[in-house]
């Protein structure tokens, strides 16, 4: 039947009132957020966490990294993964050089052991009390600050200039109220007991150890690191990317989580979180926990736990290994490598 123009007209008008109605039932599109309250970050943190487990080194040292090569994959990493994604990791601090690399719009942070949890809300407390870097530093190890510290001071500069102070009993005591003052009145987190005690056994370590927490490196030997061209690329490398990390985590940005890689809960409810407010994951720092998936025999699910993840091609594995192949990927000499997360889940995405 040949249809006549006004016809034509009413039938591209029925069609685009169709079109209408479907996009204004549709569940609108909501962007991770710029900032997280107080009970939301408490939130996304206890609503994925898993109970706390054992991982195999419990003792101080993994209070701070043993990776002395990590910032050697900056330049390439940086180059792969667009600023303003989402930042996954794992451990203590080398996490925020990571972060300050990478510039992501929210991070978190996994560990099977919530002692990690603890360490995080710890390094939150002293980004947030901290208005600089030897402020920083000072409070960090309970160290009064040295005179001619400034802006252009390198890490190096600074860690040297502060090796030559003794720790403050009295700092410490003063530090370690304010720390808890701050998360437990300003942001009114519901810590467990259990909490408050463990954050109380970390910041007295670092009290205690200085910046021999591991004797080898140390922390002055991780902050004062470089990348692959010799530029120290360490969080606390320059006053830039110290502002950044206290932004993020003021705005309570950088969420810690219990969970196990191969577990039923963590990284999916994460995944979860991120597919419903428009996210892209854009780097997983493993350091060398796929050994021990290896080890355990959950490697299959920590892959398939992955690829629940929202991901794209920029999106990259960074991990540290000390040969042989494990997971997914492989370490040579104890390194960081890098690794395309889709290619190497595809193999257990669920949409094979």
């Amino acid at each position: 039947m040949r249809r006549t123009p006004l016809r034509r007209a009413w039938l591209l008008l029925l069609l685009a009132l169709v079109a209408c109605s479907g996009r204004s039932s549709a569940r609108p599109a909501v962007d991770l957020p710029d900032r997280l309250s107080d009970a939301d970050f408490w939130k996304l943190s206890a609503d994925h966490s898993e109970p706390g487990g054992y991982f195999r080194s419990q003792d101080i040292t993994n209070l701070t990294s043993n990776e002395m090569g990590y910032e050697l994959v900056l330049g390439d990493l940086t180059a792969r993964v667009p600023k303003g994604r989402v930042y996954l990791g794992v451990g203590p601090e080398q996490n925020y050089t990571y972060m300050a690399a990478l510039r992501p719009a929210l991070a978190i942070i996994f560990d099977i052991r919530r002692g990690n949890l603890d360490l995080q809300l710890m390094y939150k407390a002293i980004f947030e009390l901290s208005p600089d870097r030897p402020t920083f530093v000072s409070m960090l190890f309970s160290k009064r600050r040295p005179s001619g510290l400034g802006g252009s001071s390198s890490a190096r500069q600074i860690f040297e200039a502060f090796d030559a102070v003794p720790a403050s009993e009295t700092l410490y005591r003063q530090n370690l109220a304010a720390i808890e003052t701050q998360l437990t009145k300003t942001h009114a987190f519901p810590l467990p007991a259990r909490d408050l005690e463990s954050v109380r056994q970390i910041y007295e370590i670092f009290y205690q150890s200085g910046f021999a927490i591991r004797s080898s490196p140390t922390y002055a030997d991780l902050m004062a690191a470089t990348d692959e061209r010799g530029h120290e690329r360490g969080y606390l490398a320059s006053d830039e990317a110290f502002a950044f990390l206290k932004t993020l985590t003021s705005k309570n940005l950088v969420v810690p989580v219990v969970g196990d890689f191969g577990g039923p809960k963590a990284i999916r409810g994460i995944a979860g979180y991120l597919k419903a407010h428009q996210g892209v994951v854009g780097a997983f720092y493993l350091s060398n926990v796929e050994q021990y998936l290896v080890q355990d025999g959950k490697s299959d699910a920590f892959c398939r736990n992955v690829a629940s993840l929202p991901l794209d091609s920029s999106s990259t594995f960074i991990r540290s290994a000390s040969g042989g192949r494990f997971g997914f990927g492989f370490g040579r000499g104890f390194v960081s490598s890098l690794g395309r997360m889709a290619d190497e889940t595809r193999a257990c995405s669920p949409a094979r």
